[in-house]
């Protein structure tokens, strides 16, 4: 009688037991794996109902739905429920809250070291991929220090720092076109980089250092033309830096998901960030061959307050609403993760948890 009253509280105990091995077995696992690369790609804007209205029309399955782990992450900033991308990026990149409009410093406007400053000291190869001007917010928080997002010529300058091996996006005016006069292409030359100014040259391009300004401010929209360019640079970009022994990191940001938000156009989102799932392919299917690669798929913020209220899935067919402003919201974003590594990304967490997981998968030092 008595044994038989003990075997469910030694079953619960048992099962307790077990499910924290399990979770601390999956940790160590991760970590012992061994990680040599990471790539990380920001949906600007980037919510759930945007990626379910994408797996609603795409013609094919979405690669996202094919990634084992997924999770979330609270964006709001040191400053407010709604974060801006310039907060939204750098606590991604540096670890940090900091406020609305800042890139890459803490809110006391002091610099705060980002995953490509560290991986860069290293010894690993790094890379910044944007569909927008790279010295955006996103993009910028990666690379540059600027107290407002809107120092454009000031972020361009920090690319001088040649703690990024690969940058390729809009953004040549910020370089070249500027107030000073100063044309930072020449200097960058000089640190051995080949600047080139088109999606052909890019390609023809055998330098193991490549600045890639393809646009004079941003790049075109898919629907403008752009289509299959961002799975190109990726591609390029994984090409340049898996030739460095050390392991890479590689940043890759689809910009337009978050404008076409903005202007509360679903078509226009939608199109960017199937776009991305395609970049993300080109990256899955050299993960999946290099098998030291842990891809994660995030965003800085939710744009829009998308509702999806209508759709057929035989019909390849969505409708969706957003609220009157078309601005930012503050709900949590999804994160998807595949390869080594991944189920530390599952779960709920702060936007700035992802700078320690790369640092310690990647076994760097601060």
């Amino acid at each position: 009688m008595r044994e038989k009253l003990l075997s469910p509280a030694l079953l619960a105990v048992l099962l307790l037991v077990s499910g924290c091995s399990v979770q601390k077995i999956d940790k160590t696992r991760a970590a012992e794996t061994g990680v040599k690369n990471v790539i990380l790609f920001i949906g600007d804007g980037m919510g759930t109902s945007h990626v379910y209205a994408a797996m609603s029309t795409s013609k094919k399955p979405l690669v996202l739905e094919s990634f084992p782990f997924t999770g979330f992450s609270k964006t709001y900033s040191y400053n407010g429920y709604v974060t801006d991308s310039g907060a939204g990026g750098t606590a991604i990149a540096c670890g940090v809250k900091t406020n609305n409009g800042m890139i890459g410093t803490g809110p006391d406007s002091a610099a705060v070291t980002s995953i490509t400053e560290i991986a860069h000291r290293n010894g690993l190869a790094t890379g910044v991929l944007s569909t927008s001007a790279v010295t955006h917010a996103t993009p910028a928080s990666f690379v540059a220090h600027s107290s407002g997002r809107g120092n454009y010529e000031d972020i361009a300058k920090d690319f001088l720092n040649g703690t990024v091996n690969v940058f390729i996006g809009g953004g040549e005016d910020h370089f070249r076109n500027r107030n000073d006069n100063d044309d930072l292409t020449l200097k960058l030359r000089q640190q051995g980089y080949d600047v080139v100014y088109s999606l052909a040259d890019l390609k023809k391009s055998e330098s193991k250092k490549i600045a890639g300004l393809l646009a004079k401010e941003h790049m075109p929209s898919v629907a403008e033309g752009r289509k299959g360019i961002l799975p190109e640079m990726v591609k390029k970009a994984i090409d340049v830096l898996s030739r460095d022994e050390a392991g890479f990191f590689l940043m890759v940001e689809g910009s337009m998901i978050d404008w076409g938000a903005h202007e509360k156009n679903l078509e226009y989102a939608v199109s960017e960030l199937i776009d991305m799932d395609e970049a993300i392919g080109v990256a899955k299917k050299f993960a999946e061959k290099n098998g030291e690669t842990l891809i994660v798929v995030t965003a800085d913020h939710e744009t829009g307050g998308l509702s999806l209220t209508g759709g057929s899935i035989p019909g390849k067919l969505v409708k969706g609403e957003f609220i009157e402003s078309g601005s930012h919201t503050g709900v949590m974003v999804p994160i998807f993760s595949f390869g080594p590594g991944a189920a530390r990304f599952s779960g709920i967490h702060e936007n700035t948890f992802f700078l320690n997981e790369f640092v310690d998968l990647l076994k760097l030092k601060k």
